[in-house]
């Protein structure tokens, strides 16, 4: 396939959503806002913005640049723009480094998108009748023991992301995010308009919003780089697939400027529509995935109108869940396009069904084969270990490097096509001297760990 033969997004508006999509996953909903109470609220919030918009963005950029610069995916477009630069094409190890990242993770992440559509099932069809903590994890424990349902639901979730997928660029991945990205707005601030009104809401403000400068420590600014770095959805390849896709007229840093403004919006929002529930029914604020699974469906069988609530709240975590996961397969199907010229149908058939018979490991790692151990962890734990601990920090600063480094001033400048000198020149600072320092900072933090 020739250099440039992809689909592109039609309009900005698309390649947005598509991006927007990507970075808001169920990490964002229900990780970020727990993360942000226990480092203090407010405090941690101004160190998270300065992080984000100081190393989250400027990776972003360098990313999205990449990809729009080689027109293709990150194995082929890293190795293109480094030949452009008379470098070594090995760079194109880097590339794969994000491919083969995205890859593990959809292989667990799709279950977890099984245990949502599951969820979202049960709230459409009788409600939780839940009336303690203890039944409501009982009912999480059965899930997780039963083999089959887990495994329907998970292919559930591939047949939605494959539909979306094979239908192309334009007609599947853009027409899909137009519809669902507007839809998980509107009910994410639906939800915390009805929060607002419903009670606990200002519990759920003051946990999350009062500044605690006592909570202020190394931990909290590691915890603010690495939520900065992982929450705009940097090296996982589908921004630089999705930068491929992206015409020159569009701005990339008016482009990162709004999705990580949406991204960060996405998730201070998702803390009022999670806690005010948890404060009013007493639950306790903590529990990471077991806050949405185990603690959320007791206060939905709580309150007035809980079935209606808990059908919208899943509803939004699976659209949230469907979106990033396209944007995780999406560029290893863009890469077997390329690589072994097979058309879009196939490749991503192809992709899908990898996956899927992969997950079903994942999903036996969860009950028939949990006591398997690789380096001390399940299989699920250290693909998640191995993706997030190792790969997408060492992806990060690779990427950082190169467009900091390898990738010329001149390249840069016009990839970018900012106004203001002055800015470019503060990007071309963070890229070189203060991204690669900070995410090589997160990858000796978690070999540490």
């Amino acid at each position: 396939m020739a250099a440039g033969s992809h689909e592109q997004f039609s309009s900005r508006f698309g390649f947005l959503m598509a991006a927007i999509g990507f970075a808001v996953g169920l990490g964002n909903i229900w990780r970020f806002p727990y993360v942000l109470g226990e480092n203090g609220g407010g405090a941690f919030i101004l160190i998270y913005v300065f992080c984000v918009f100081c190393i989250g963005a400027p990776i972003l950029m360098g990313e999205i640049l990449i990809g729009r610069r080689g027109h293709m995916s990150p194995w082929v477009a890293m190795r293109t723009v480094a030949e452009a630069e008379g470098r070594t094409p090995a760079w194109r190890w880097a590339g794969a480094i994000n491919l083969f990242t995205a890859y593990a993770i959809s292989v667990v992440y799709c279950v977890v998108i099984g245990w949502v559509l599951n969820y979202l099932f049960v709230a459409l069809s009788s409600g939780f009748q839940a009336a303690s903590g203890s039944d409501s994890a009982a009912r999480f424990t059965a899930l997780m023991g039963d083999v089959s349902g887990m495994i329907l639901w998970t292919m559930a979730g591939l047949i939605l992301t494959g539909g979306i997928i094979y239908a192309g660029v334009q007609k599947g991945i853009e027409r899909a995010v137009r519809l669902l990205m507007p839809t998980l707005f509107v009910l994410l601030v639906g939800l915390a308009v009805y929060n607002l009104f419903a009670g606990g809401f200002g519990r759920a403000a003051d946990y999350l919003f009062s500044a605690d400068f006592s909570k202020v420590g190394p931990g909290t600014f590691l915890a603010a780089i690495g939520q900065a770095f992982f929450s705009v959805g940097v090296a996982m390849a589908g921004m630089m697939t999705f930068g491929a896709y992206l015409p020159k007229s569009i701005s990339i840093p008016r482009s990162v400027l709004i999705i990580v403004t949406a991204d960060t919006a996405v998730a201070l929002v998702a803390g009022l529509v999670i806690f005010p529930a948890v404060f009013k029914f007493g639950l306790d604020p903590a529990g990471g995935a077991g806050l949405v699974f185990q603690t959320l469906p007791v206060a939905f069988a709580q309150m007035p109108g809980g079935q209606l609530i808990a059908v919208l709240f899943f509803t939004l975590l699976t659209v949230g869940g469907i979106t990033s996961m396209v944007g995780l397969v999406e560029p290893v199907v863009s890469w077997l396009e390329e690589h072994r010229g097979f058309g879009r149908h196939v490749s991503t058939l192809t992709v899908i069904g990898s996956i899927a018979v992969l997950s079903v490991l994942s999903v036996l790692s969860y009950n028939v084969i949990a006591d398997w151990k690789i380096f001390g962890r399940d299989l699920n734990g250290a693909l998640d270990f191995l993706s997030n601990q190792i790969l997408l920090p060492l992806g990060g600063f690779l990427l950082a490097f190169f467009v900091g480094w390898i990738v010329s001033r001149r390249t840069s400048e016009e990839e970018l096509a900012m106004k203001s000198a002055a800015l470019f020149r503060l990007w071309h600072f963070a890229i070189r001297y203060l991204v690669p320092p900070a995410v090589l900072l997160i990858l000796v933090t978690g070999l540490a760990s």
